[in-house]
């Protein structure tokens, strides 16, 4: 069992807990997640770990209720314990893996639609405690559904909002943002990272390949087992099928097939209306062989 040490609204309906989970902290890694189930009889949620303090014994992660389970875990309480929470799981972030003195000649731009603001921070907070400068993009429909805009805030370089509505920042998509930065306001990036819906992600990639640069996506909304073994987070990538799960979840942004990883998205959406539908949900009539 896993304890709830801290909850907190980060917008309406995206909730941050801190949970103890010490042997989980000690091992964390910028851009893996972990699997997590509210109860025993809970479905399994992939969630990517947005902090972790190994002194603490803590892992920090952000759920938003949008599905049935979803919502069952932000319904816990501070005390409360979550039945399982597995990881790390996935390969950290392939920044990792670049020695600090290219690190520090790189100029970096993040750029996190909705909830992606959470996976985001953990890779720009590492790159800060490097010595590493980079510049982030925080998208949202409206300013009440921004997140982690002062955490962001405190370990990068710029932060830039951007609202589709204009009521903070930047008014437009997070791809006409880039385009500003770079058209207008002379800024040169070597390496773009997306993290957020599939859609902004996909026009993301589209945009910095026009500018030729290189950028990264990950796939975690795509995971639902998260071991490999059921095969939903299959994606092409570069023409070869990849597992979000086991080889990613971060991928090539210019390679992967966007529109097979919606489609793919969208799999269980049925069955997910079932369990929200409080009248299908209470009526347990066996009705095999009525018409």
């Amino acid at each position: 069992m896993f304890k709830i040490l801290e909850k907190r609204t980060l917008a309406p309906d995206i909730v941050l807990m801190d949970v103890q989970a010490p042997r989980l902290a000690r091992a964390a890694r910028p851009g893996q997640f972990v699997i997590v189930r509210a109860d025993e009889h809970g479905e399994r949620i992939p969630l990517t770990i947005s902090d972790y303090d190994a002194a603490r014994g803590t892992v920090t992660i952000v759920t938003q209720g949008i599905g049935h389970s979803t919502r069952k875990i932000n319904a816990l309480e501070v005390g409360d314990h979550l039945a399982n929470v597995a990881g790390p799981l996935g390969r950290p972030s392939e920044l990792l893996d670049i020695p600090q003195q290219e690190l520090q000649s790189r100029r970096i731009l993040f750029v996190a639609g909705g909830l992606g603001a959470a996976p985001v921070y953990p890779q720009v907070k590492w790159l800060h405690e490097r010595g590493v400068d980079a510049d982030v993009i925080i998208g949202a429909k409206n300013r009440d559904l921004l997140i982690m805009v002062s955490e962001m805030t405190a370990v990068a370089s710029e932060v830039y909002i951007a609202t589709d509505d204009g009521s903070e920042g930047f008014r437009g998509m997070v791809t006409d943002l880039i385009r500003d930065l770079v058209d207008n306001r002379g800024k040169r990036y070597d390496l773009v990272v997306a993290i957020g819906p599939m859609i902004m992600m996909k026009f993301v990639a589209l945009t910095t390949k026009e500018y030729n640069i290189p950028t990264i996506a990950s796939l975690n909304t795509l995971m639902v087992d998260g071991t490999g073994m059921c095969g939903a987070c299959r994606v092409t990538v570069g023409g070869r099928t990849r597992f979000a799960c086991v080889d990613g979840p971060e991928f090539d942004a210019h390679q992967i097939d966007f529109d097979e990883a919606m489609r793919r998205q969208t799999m269980y959406r049925s069955h997910e209306q079932a369990a929200l539908d409080p009248v299908r949900e209470k009526d347990h009539t066996c009705r095999i062989g009525l018409k």
